[in-house]
């Protein structure tokens, strides 16, 4: 670790005090209400919208909702979209919140649409990747989850009676990656950071039980007509991570706990986007976000 953490000991991993410490340093830099509960009541008209829980926290409680098409056809296949899990990463928020007032509508003859827009309200209004607790909700989608957002969630998808044949979770790759979440993540668990080459531009991690490169393709060339992608490094990586296709890697996302990773469903995959890049804005990237949902319905409706 370059730079020890300004929270814990080198080398030692945190316990309640030091997590504590961390939690007292957070603030409520914007409002889940404001940008996304207001948001959502305005779609009353145009989906179904249901309360799937509630997380109470020292800082207050907060809803969390599900935005589902209107008149459900069980001979229709199901998209889920996710967005929100980090709630740091904004563009998967307002791209899944975009989607469901331009598109949803629009593709309900044909599927069945289930969007969380916001997984993880705290990390949104804190601008973090943790949640209260410091943990992770992206590393925590399994069995008697530590982390209340990705157990509401999972219990909330687990209920659901249709058949999911796709999910799309919604990230950003941000320069505060290795400025701060990288580091708290080292300094928490007692080991030695080390930072990341963050990729200028959109990319995907797919599934390595299920990778699907057809899949993960017919996502990139949508989203390249709305927003570049990110080329590899002089390793051929992105992130650590050997490139499969131009614009992908892959994870396993249930050994690792991803959200993706929470469904059996075949076609899976999480976006990353870059907000910080110069030669993009926060609307092309929400715009980079809603093109690969319309990638995702593209390839399943040519594969029908």
């Amino acid at each position: 670790m370059s730079n020890q953490y300004s929270i814990g000991t080198l080398g030692t991993p945190w316990c309640a005090d030091e997590k504590q410490a961390w939690y007292q340093q957070q603030q409520i830099q914007r409002s889940y209400q404001e940008n996304v509960i207001s948001r959502v009541e305005e779609l009353h008209g145009v989906c179904e919208v249901e309360e799937y829980g509630v997380l109470a926290y020292e800082a207050g409680t907060y809803r969390l909702f599900a935005l589902k098409n209107k008149h459900f056809n069980p001979q229709h296949p199901t998209i889920l979209v996710t967005g929100g899990v980090h709630g740091y990463e904004t563009s998967g928020v307002m791209g899944a919140l975009k989607f469901a007032e331009h598109y949803l509508e629009q593709y309900s003859s044909q599927y069945n649409f289930i969007i969380l827009p916001c997984i993880s309200p705290w990390g949104f209004e804190t601008i973090n990747r943790w949640n209260p607790e410091a943990i992770d909700p992206n590393r925590s989608f399994y069995a008697n989850s530590p982390a209340n957002e990705s157990r509401l969630a999972m219990e909330y998808i687990a209920a659901y009676e249709g058949d999911i044949i796709a999910h799309i979770d919604l990230h950003e790759t941000t320069d505060t990656d290795n400025s701060e979440f990288r580091p708290a993540l080292a300094a928490r668990d007692g080991k030695v950071n080390h930072n990341w080459n963050i990729p200028d531009g959109f990319y995907l991690v797919g599934h390595t039980q299920k990778p699907e490169p057809e899949f993960q393709k017919r996502i990139i060339d949508e989203v390249k007509k709305v927003t570049h992608i990110a080329d590899a490094d002089e390793n051929g990586q992105l992130i650590g991570v050997d490139l499969e296709q131009f614009g992908v890697i892959n994870y396993d996302g249930t050994k690792l706990g991803l959200c993706m990773g929470m469904t059996d469903a075949p076609f899976v995959t999480t976006t990353e986007v870059y907000p910080d890049s110069q030669n993009t804005t926060s609307e092309e990237c929400n715009d980079g976000q809603v093109a690969s949902i319309l990638g995702v319905i593209a390839f399943l409706s040519n594969r029908n």
